[in-house]
């Protein structure tokens, strides 16, 4: 019995060593060199080849690589008798709000206008609202959209919430459903992306999302890239209905080199970091999901196909 890891483009030898590290009687083999097809019968991965895991005969389970599964779900090849799940970590948690956090506090304080500034030697101090007088709203109360909706409200920021389903957080004022997502989007400065991908979540940043918040407020995506319609944020943009864009993640990653959004000082674009996923920490969670798989056990952290996550 093998455990497999499919992840193109990517170093996988740590993962095989945090594998190994926690068991290492496991067998391991990595896309592409796989030594018996018919063996396989745990797969990890993240951004896989369509139509490839269809001919495992033996798969009995399939784990993301990382918190999100949707690059598992949309796979229509992935027969529906395998479960999925999906690794979770303490470290994705605080990485995500960091990352947050320093997207807000460099757009409350204007630090991203003073870089642009820097590169035409220009002294120009600008004014900024205190943390009270920012109206910020987090799209998705989930296990990253939660704390990090939390954190913000502790440092003193006016933070709304937004889910499908409703959420209760000490300090956030919380909506939920499509008839309650304009009344959250009201008066919101920054809007931050926290939700999963879904066929409802898909294309949610759009111009009407926009047109509904403050005038030419932020948003950030740290979610995923098809969340975003790229020609919408760029109407936005060149019409002063939002200021700008801070974007981790991109419906086609690596963003090409001739995207709109290169080049443009009010979109600011990070190598989809702003939360990784650390093989140390979570190998004994895929190998305890890999020995479940095998003993027929429900898996930990199961993604549920219908609701998408």
């Amino acid at each position: 019995m093998s455990l497999l890891f499919i992840a193109p483009d990517r170093d996988l030898s740590s993962w095989k060593d945090a594998i190994h590290s926690v068991d290492p009687n496991i067998e391991i083999d990595i896309w592409p060199a796989i030594q018996d097809k018919e063996r396989v019968q745990f797969a990890v991965c993240w951004n896989h080849p369509k139509h490839l895991l269809d001919g495992f005969p033996n798969l009995k389970a399939v784990s993301s690589l990382g918190a999100g599964a949707d690059h598992l779900l949309s796979d229509e090849s992935l027969p529906k008798s395998i479960d999925i799940c999906r690794v979770v970590s303490p470290s994705l948690v605080q990485q995500m709000k960091e990352y947050i956090l320093a997207a807000v506090l460099n757009i409350q304080r204007n630090f991203v206008r003073y870089i642009r500034q820097n590169d035409n030697r220009t002294w120009q101090p600008h004014d900024h609202p205190s943390p009270k007088e920012l109206q910020v709203g987090v799209m998705g109360l989930g296990e990253l959209g939660r704390p990090t909706a939390k954190q913000l409200t502790q440092l003193g920021y006016q933070v709304s919430g937004w889910s499908r389903s409703a959420k209760e957080i000490e300090g956030v004022n919380t909506f939920a459903g499509k008839d309650e997502l304009h009344p959250f989007l009201n008066n919101i400065y920054i809007l931050i992306c926290l939700l999963p991908l879904t066929d409802e979540t898909k294309g949610i940043l759009n111009l009407d999302i926009f047109k509904q918040m403050h005038d030419r407020g932020w948003i950030i995506n740290a979610a995923r890239g098809e969340h975003l319609v790229d020609e919408d944020l760029i109407y936005a943009l060149d019409s002063n209905i939002l200021q700008g864009a801070w974007l981790d993640v991109f419906s086609e990653e690596p963003l090409p080199d001739k995207h709109a959004f290169w080049n443009r000082e009010n979109v600011i674009i990070t190598p989809h970091i702003a939360s990784i996923t650390k093989p140390n920490e979570v190998a004994d969670q895929i190998v305890g999901n890999y020995k479940r798989a095998l003993s027929g056990l429900e898996l930990n952290h199961k993604v549920n196909r219908k609701l998408g996550y």
